[in-house]
C-alpha cells in the first residue's frame, strides 16, 4: 500500500470529521462519526474502482459508475435521516451534507484534494453561518 493511499484515507476522514464536528456542536443527529465514516467510505470506494481501472487493461470498464452508485447509496442513508414532525419536516440538511461529504471523499479519492478542501470550507461555511441568516430574515418571528 502506497503512502498516498493512506495519505488520501487519512485527508478524508479528517475533512468529514471537521464538518461533523460543526453537526456535534450543534446537537445534531449525525456528527462527527458518522460524517467521518460516509467521507472515508466514499473515498475507499473511489480508490478501489481507481485501482481496478488502472490494473485491469480493459476499456470497458467505467470509473464513473462508482461516483453514481455513492451518490444513490447515500441518497438512501440520506433519506433515512429525514422526518416528518408536527414542527415541520426534520433532517433535510443532515441527508443534504451527508451527500456533500460523500463528495469531498470522492474528491479526495480521485487526488482532486483543492477542491476537496475548499468545499469542506464552503460547507462549514454553510452549516455554521447560513442557519443564523435564515433565523434572521426567513423564518417567522414568535
Amino acid at each position: 500500500m502506497e503512502p498516498q493511499t493512506l495519505g488520501q484515507l487519512f485527508l478524508a476522514t479528517f475533512l468529514g470529521a471537521l464538518i461533523g464536528l460543526e453537526r456535534e456542536i450543534k446537537k445534531r443527529e449525525a456528527g462527527l462519526q458518522t460524517y467521518s465514516l460516509v467521507s472515508l467510505g466514499s473515498c475507499l470506494f473511489t480508490l478501489i474502482s481507481l485501482h481496478f481501472f488502472h490494473s485491469l487493461d480493459t476499456s470497458e470498464m467505467d470509473v464513473v459508475r462508482i461516483i453514481q452508485a455513492i451518490a444513490i447509496g447515500v441518497g438512501f442513508i440520506g433519506a433515512g435521516t429525514i422526518f416528518k414532525t408536527p414542527k415541520g419536516v426534520e433532517g433535510l440538511t443532515t441527508a443534504a451534507g451527508l451527500w456533500g461529504v460523500a463528495a469531498i471523499g470522492v474528491a479526495v479519492g480521485a487526488g482532486l484534494y483543492f477542491l476537496a478542501i475548499f468545499t469542506t470550507l464552503l460547507a462549514v461555511i454553510i452549516l455554521a453561518g447560513f442557519g443564523k441568516v435564515e433565523d434572521k430574515f426567513f423564518r417567522e418571528r414568535k
